[in-house]
């Protein structure tokens, strides 16, 4: 059954006067003050929101619940952020898939079993298009947001689509050679940043900005001040005041290029961010060993890329 919902926070009073040539409005979703868009009957709690180019599904899941997709015609993915197990069906193959993992589902149909409770968050492109209304923030996406670059899909896997399961990320050991752990399919990159304990040192940010595609990042523990700086024009009505919106978790900001932007994490505890791209990122694609999957998924020639 659906619920009341709550709707998203645009802090700053961004985009008051704007046109296509500055940042769009840095959206902010802050799931535990929001009334989830679907509660089944067993009491799982879904909250639906859209990027440009792609479909963010947040689930707390509750034991026993089971999520089918049917008819799907691409792949998506499936992230665990816990330590929780999941029975995942894919056609006629399936696997049990524990702790923090990333899976990629293939077309057609498909279920999830939750066999303890836990979190996990389904990223769809657009083509699924019975989620892309649905979403709470739809109507900030109607005019299509012509600062942010519609992305084709990547090449298909030579081997086809198939039931792709990565396990074991805590097993990962963090590197100077690379950042996170990274991975991607035909539609989008997720990185699973490690997990910081207590407050980011505020004198090591890291402000940057990106051309063409928006940041999606989701907070699954702690605390987070999102710092955002829209650019100047020669234009003084499209001038905004710079953010600093402290959020919990979990949580979701949306960042629109080609704002300036850098996460602080604040909690005294674990604080885990995830960055979501789509699609998939050419840059980091280009860094070797920075995807971990990279021999799964082919990359994109030079003049598709974004």
């Amino acid at each position: 059954m659906a619920t009341t919902r709550g709707s998203m926070t645009l802090a700053g009073g961004f985009g008051q006067h704007s046109n296509a040539g500055i940042a769009g409005h840095a959206q902010y979703f802050d799931f535990t003050r929001m009334e989830p868009d679907v509660v089944s009957n067993t009491g799982s709690r879904t909250w639906l929101v859209r990027a440009k180019n792609i479909v963010l599904v947040l689930t707390e899941l509750k034991a026993g619940d089971h999520l089918t997709r049917t008819g799907d015609v691409d792949e998506y993915m499936l992230v665990l952020t816990g330590t929780h197990t999941l029975g995942v069906r894919a056609g006629d193959r399936t696997v049990a898939v524990t702790g923090r993992s990333i899976v990629m589902i293939p077309p057609g149909d498909s279920e999830i079993t939750a066999n303890c409770d836990g979190r996990i968050i389904r990223l769809f492109p657009l083509s699924a298009a019975d989620l892309t209304g649905c979403c709470r923030n739809s109507d900030y996406y109607v005019g299509g947001a012509p600062h942010v670059a519609k992305s084709e899909p990547w090449p298909a896997p030579e081997d086809a689509a198939k039931l792709r399961v990565y396990t074991g990320l805590d097993d990962i050991p963090a590197s100077p050679s690379r950042m996170g752990r990274i991975y991607r399919n035909r539609h989008a990159m997720v990185n699973f940043l490690y997990p910081r304990l207590g407050p980011r040192d505020p004198s090591a940010l890291s402000p940057h900005h990106h051309d063409d595609f928006e940041q999606l990042s989701y907070a699954d523990s702690g605390e987070y001040v999102h710092h955002i700086r829209a650019p100047w024009t020669k234009d003084r009505r499209d001038w905004r005041p710079d953010e600093h919106v402290h959020i919990g978790s979990p949580s979701l900001v949306i960042i629109p290029p080609p704002a300036i932007h850098t996460s602080e994490a604040t909690g005294s505890g674990t604080n885990q961010l995830l960055d979501i791209f789509a699609g998939p990122r050419s840059d980091f694609s280009a860094k070797d060993g920075w995807v971990l999957n990279a021999d799964d998924y082919p990359t994109a020639e030079p003049e598709d890329s974004r």
